[in-house]
């Protein structure tokens, strides 16, 4: 019996203990929080193919410079006596000529182009622009993604602190359940008075189990955001919240996105690469020249071996239905320029809107806290005077309770509020494209 009850000791205590590392906890920056999204995120890892895509068209522009040089041959077998009539004077024709069953044949063709109307030249351009386009897109995605990270951080953030003041203020509102219980026993005060403490709470648990289920939802969605396992438990850094502390003129922030957002600079890309593609149709009208080379072997056994047929020479290359057809391809091109252009501009006057709005944003946000500051003094010295009054009888339960309440909204809307502001200015910095990434 002792040696069955030591081994139930012994798994429990193992049971424990996988319990307790089932769950790991891990603190986490801002900053390292935003390294791991981005290191984790499939957004980028489509980004980073689409560079791929890119950097291979401009590979293949660079090989339409490159010399061309295309190798055949074929063997052929005739099962039936081909009529040769040869027409050169001396030589035998017609039926009696010689038998041939068999034919081998083989090429070497040279092409070096020389001038193809700046097309391949053009070809090379835009797709360098293109691949630069590719690159600022992500740099963009990487901004995008940093702010999405800031913002679950600062979702777990403000549950976590949440959790702390409800508990903190259940812990103060049982021991004060315990007192007005002696004192109802003690015929100090009604039980009417008792429930509507015992109410109170019950209302604060509730408060604190909504707390703790927004906690769990934020965490999960940050260990995925992160690529982390979603059995990790993320400790915040606190100190995050005092960021955006100096704000300057909005002027400042408009200036900043004009230079700084990528996503502008990959459309002034994609248009000097629209302009290049214009270029290259309308050289499509013109002739394109090549220096050429080639040798050719040949032997049809009993009538004819060729071999050292070496040649070199310059070839012209005109496509004469040019002349009646229109240019297609430029007119195509000429479309694609003038929507960048209109894209260039409305996302100029986007940006104006974004930097504008959010800058509106984190001055609301920041003007926000000193108001919930100044609201919880108020709530936490109310409550102050209206214990002092009920403890002397010159106030009532509900009056207490009232007080109370006050004090624990107006303490969460200060913590929510700092937090909201730290999250602002990201935002506005997001929109500028002035968002650090380390």
């Amino acid at each position: 019996m002792k040696r069955i009850n030591n081994s139930v000791i012994a798994l429990s205590l193992f049971l424990g203990m996988a319990n307790a590392n089932a769950q790991e906890k891990r603190t986490l920056t801002l900053d390292e929080a935003v390294q791991l999204g981005i290191q984790n995120s499939k957004n980028l890892k489509i980004d980073a193919a689409r560079i791929e895509e890119a950097t291979a068209d401009l590979l293949e522009a660079k090989n339409r410079q490159l010399p061309e040089l295309k190798v055949s041959g074929s063997y052929m077998y005739l099962p039936i006596k081909p009529n040769v009539d040869i027409k050169l004077p001396g030589l035998a024709g017609g039926a009696g000529g010689p038998e041939i069953h068999q034919v081998v044949y083989g090429s070497a063709n040279l092409s070096v182009p020389i001038y193809s109307g700046g097309r391949i030249k053009y070809g090379i351009q835009s797709a360098k622009y293109l691949v630069e386009a590719s690159k600022l897109s992500t740099e963009n995605d990487k901004i995008a993604i940093a702010y999405n990270v800031a913002q679950a951080y600062n979702n777990l953030f403000k549950a976590n602190q949440s959790i702390k003041v409800f508990e903190e203020n259940l812990a103060a509102s049982q021991k004060r359940d315990e007192t007005f219980l002696k004192m109802e026993n003690n015929g100090l005060i009604a039980r009417n008075d008792r429930l509507k403490a015992n109410l109170q709470t019950s209302n604060i648990e509730l408060q604190l189990l909504e707390a703790k289920n927004n906690y769990n939802i934020a965490n999960i969605n940050m260990d995925l955001l992160l690529g982390l396992p979603e059995t990790t438990e993320i400790t915040v850094d606190e100190n995050y919240i005092e960021e955006g502390s100096d704000v300057k003129p909005v002027d400042f922030y408009v200036t900043e996105a004009k230079e700084n957002r990528k996503d502008l600079q990959a459309l002034a890309q994609q248009r000097k690469a629209a302009e290049l593609g214009s270029k290259a149709a309308k050289a499509e009208n013109l002739p394109s020249i090549a220096f050429t080379g080639g040798y050719v072997a040949a032997d049809i056994p009993k009538f004819l071996t060729v071999y050292n047929a070496i040649n070199v020479g310059i070839g012209v290359s005109y496509n004469l239905s040019n002349l009646w057809k229109e240019n297609s391809s430029l007119r195509q091109s000429q479309a694609r320029e003038k929507q960048l252009a209109a894209t260039d501009e409305l996302l100029n006057d986007n940006i104006k809107l974004d930097v504008n709005r959010e800058y509106q944003n984190t001055d609301y946000s920041k003007k926000r806290i000193a108001v919930f500051e100044k609201s919880a003094e108020q709530a936490n010295e109310n409550y102050r005077i209206t214990k002092n009054k009920y403890d002397n009888g010159l106030a009532t339960m509900t009056e207490l309770l009232d007080a109370d309440a006050a004090q624990i909204a107006a303490n969460v809307g200060v913590i929510n509020a700092k937090a909201d502001a730290a999250l602002a200015y990201r935002k506005l910095l997001q929109t500028t494209g002035t968002l650090t990434i380390k």
